[in-house]
């Protein structure tokens, strides 16, 4: 199984962070956690898929939402990788979509966030779909690890972590958490696949905290994965005190965007 990791100009010839997390998945795909056998003819297809997951376990994962309508493939016939991570963030059954900070009272509800409100692609309403396929079970054990990295994991679009997945690259990286749980990474292994991705849908502003950390004397594959992640780096107020301390005549763009 091939698991090719994106070479950004930031991570320049490899990912100090990159982790055989293929090796994992390929152990345990066999047990059939996520199963189509009764999917339609699938009209969607990954356009650039392989990069932070397996390319073969992103295939079994767009199969089961298409399967079970969260991805229309009428709507979107090419799925990016972000765009496949958030729709099965969002549509997986998790305590945290539950009772966490996003069913909030006093945001009237999930279909405000962008997260939800923003994916229009789905056959019927997104509520249809938020919160109510069961495509991955998670253990006690394991959803107590995805909390806990949930609420360390910040974004440069948003000032909330990813236990409050009010964007797309919130609940991409929710989804992310959850499927790699489910087959048994660990949690360093967990922490070194979400780097990568927040690399990959943030590149500009990962090559600015670079530039950040080379003015220092620091190389940033020395700093934990962990610490990256956090507010005082990743957040978009994190990020905003490191962009007015580098001199840089064009502010990077945000990502891919908060929508489809």
């Amino acid at each position: 199984m091939e698991n090719k990791i994106m070479e950004k100009e930031i991570i320049k010839k490899d990912n100090p962070y990159a982790i055989p997390i293929a090796i994992i998945i390929a152990g345990v795909m066999a047990l059939g956690v996520i199963t189509y056998n009764n999917a339609p003819n699938i009209q969607a297809t990954l356009i650039d898929g392989g990069n932070i997951l397996p390319l073969e376990a992103e295939k079994e994962i767009l199969a089961t939402l298409t399967a079970n309508g969260s991805i229309d493939p009428l709507k979107l016939p090419e799925v990016t990788e972000l765009n496949l991570l958030w729709a099965f963030g969002l549509a997986n059954k998790n305590q945290i979509l539950e009772d966490g900070p996003i069913m909030d009272a006093s945001y009237d509800g999930p279909t405000n966030m962008a997260s939800v409100g923003g994916w229009t692609a789905t056959t019927g309403s997104v509520m249809d779909h938020y919160n109510q396929h069961v495509m991955v079970t998670l253990t006690l054990e394991e959803q107590a690890l995805v909390k806990k990295i949930a609420k360390g994991i910040y974004r440069p679009c948003c000032n909330n972590s990813t236990y409050f997945p009010d964007c797309n690259h919130g609940m991409a990286m929710l989804g992310l958490l959850e499927y790699l749980a489910s087959q048994g990474a660990t949690e360093e292994e967990m922490w070194d696949t979400d780097i990568t991705a927040n690399m990959s849908w943030f590149p500009n502003q990962y090559q600015m905290i670079n530039q950040y950390f080379e003015q220092k004397g620091v190389a940033i594959k020395s700093i934990n994965p962990q610490e990256l992640l956090g507010a005082e780096y990743s957040s978009s107020s994190g990020f905003a005190k490191i962009a007015a301390q580098i001199s840089q005549t064009k502010q990077p763009e945000g990502g891919s965007g908060c929508d489809i």
